[in-house]
Order: structure tokens, then C-alpha cells, then sequence
């Protein structure tokens, strides 16, 4: 089965410490849970038109919650950290943050 890019980077994570990264050339997107590197690193790179120089992957465990009397468990999902290659242009979807 061929995934799309667009199927494999669902959006991307901006925290105090993804925005932290940034500075080192790092960016933080959620990704599907059943998504390796290789296909990471393509979807990046077709995505964006920047060369993917490495790419860290995390399972996330789902929280949980709770509403009144019940309590339920939001779905696990997964985290990438993607490294550029130096001198290659920042994402722009992440720019003026």
C-alpha cells in the first residue's frame, strides 16, 4: 500500500520546546502511527523542497481523560523529530513563530 505525503505528515507540533529546536536546524511534526523513517524522511522532502538529513521517531501514549463520572483514554499517536542538512532553508509553515 503507497501512503501519500500528505497521509503521513498530519500536521505540525509547535511547542515551547519544538520552537526551541528550531535553532538547530529541528522541527516536530505528528505523523501516522504506522509511518517509518524512510517514508518520513520522503514526505518531508517532497512536502517542503528541504533535504532531511536525519529523522527520530517517539510513540506517544495516549492521556487520560475524564468527563464527569467517565473516564476514557485519548488514542496513541506518534511524534517525529526531523533534523535538515546544513545550509538548507528553513520550513516556511513554521516561520514567525
Amino acid at each position: 500500500m503507497i501512503r501519500e505525503a500528505r497521509d503521513i505528515i498530519k500536521k505540525p507540533l509547535v511547542s515551547e520546546k519544538s520552537t526551541d529546536l528550531m535553532a538547530e536546524q529541528k522541527y516536530v511534526f505528528q505523523v501516522e502511527p504506522k509511518a517509518n523513517k524512510v517514508e518520513i524522511k520522503k514526505a518531508v522532502e517532497e512536502l517542503f523542497k528541504v533535504k532531511v538529513k536525519d529523522v527520530n521517531t517517539i510513540r506517544m501514549q495516549g492521556k487520560m481523560k475524564r468527563m464527569g463520572i467517565h473516564s476514557g483514554r485519548r488514542s496513541n499517536w506518534k511524534k517525529a523529530i526531523v533534523t535538515l542538512e546544513e545550509g538548507s532553508k528553513p520550513i516556511e509553515i513554521f516561520e514567525g513563530l
